[in-house]
C-alpha cells in the first residue's frame, strides 16, 4: 500500500503547479476547501482494494498529509509530511471502527491501534456519534458526528484526548473534520478545519492543491487524522 505515497507527493507538490495531479489509475472526485488553511482533494486509485480511497490536504506550504481509508473508514495508512513518517493500521484491532454501525445505529465505538516507524504502536479509543444536526454546505449535504478518542502508548499511558464535531458524507463513505478541542499532558489548544466550499471534476477549484480560508493568519495547532 506504501507504493503510492512517494507518486503521490511528487505528482501533487503544489511548488510546481497549483493543481494536483495524480498517477495513471486515479480518479479524484472532490475538492473541500476548509477553515484553517487547508484544501483536500479525495480521491480512488484502480489498483487499491475495492472500497478503499484516499485523500490529500494542503496548506500554504505545500503537502501536509496523504492517508487511506477503507470502505469502513478505517485508517489504512497515513502519511504525515511535517514529520515524514507513515502509521498504518495495526492487524487484530480489539474492536474496528465501522462506518456501517455509525450510519445503521448512530453510534460506533472503536478501540484500535497504528503502527509507525519512529512511534511503535499508539492504541485509539473512543466512540463517533450522529448528533441528528444536518447541514447544507455549499450545496452539500452532510452530517454532524459527535466523537471523542484517547491516544495511549503500548503501556497504556495517556498521550492525548480529542474531543468535537465533525461530519459525514453517507454515500462518499468519509468523514470530513470539523471543530476540536485536543488536550495533552502539557496544554489544551483548538482546530476549526469546517468544509467551506466543494469543488467537483469540470468545476472551478477541483483538485486545487491552494486553499482559500484563513491563510495568512496566526492558527491553533492543529493534526490531521
Amino acid at each position: 500500500m506504501i507504493r503510492y505515497l512517494a507518486p503521490l507527493m511528487l505528482f501533487a507538490s503544489p511548488v510546481a503547479a497549483q493543481s494536483v495531479s495524480l498517477p495513471g489509475g486515479c480518479e479524484a472526485y472532490v475538492t473541500v476547501q476548509k477553515r484553517g488553511c487547508t484544501v483536500s482533494t479525495l480521491f480512488r486509485c484502480e489498483a487499491d482494494p475495492e472500497g478503499h480511497q484516499r485523500r490529500m490536504d494542503f496548506n500554504e506550504d505545500g503537502l501536509t498529509y496523504a492517508g487511506m481509508i477503507d470502505f469502513e473508514t478505517r485508517w489504512i495508512e497515513s502519511f504525515y509530511a511535517e514529520g515524514a513518517y507513515t502509521d498504518r493500521l495495526a492487524p487484530n484491532p480489539v474492536d474496528p471502527a465501522s462506518f456501517s454501525d455509525l450510519i445503521e445505529t448512530g453510534y460506533d465505538d472503536w478501540d484500535f491501534g497504528t503502527i509507525s516507524d519512529p512511534f511503535a504502536e499508539t492504541v485509539y479509543r473512543g466512540y463517533d456519534r450522529l448528533t441528528g444536526v444536518v447541514v447544507v454546505v455549499d450545496g452539500v449535504t452532510l452530517e454532524q458526528t459527535e466523537f471523542d478518542v484517547v491516544a495511549y502508548d503500548t503501556n497504556g499511558n495517556e498521550l492525548w484526548q480529542t474531543v468535537g464535531n465533525e461530519f459525514i458524507h453517507r454515500d462518499w463513505r468519509t468523514f470530513l473534520s470539523g471543530t476540536r478541542t485536543i488536550t495533552t499532558p502539557t496544554e489544551v489548544f483548538e482546530t476549526d478545519g469546517r468544509p467551506v466550499e466543494f469543488a467537483f471534476p469540470g468545476e472551478d477549484g477541483f483538485q486545487s492543491s491552494e486553499p482559500r480560508y484563513d491563510c495568512g493568519v496566526m492558527l491553533s495547532k492543529g493534526g490531521t487524522p
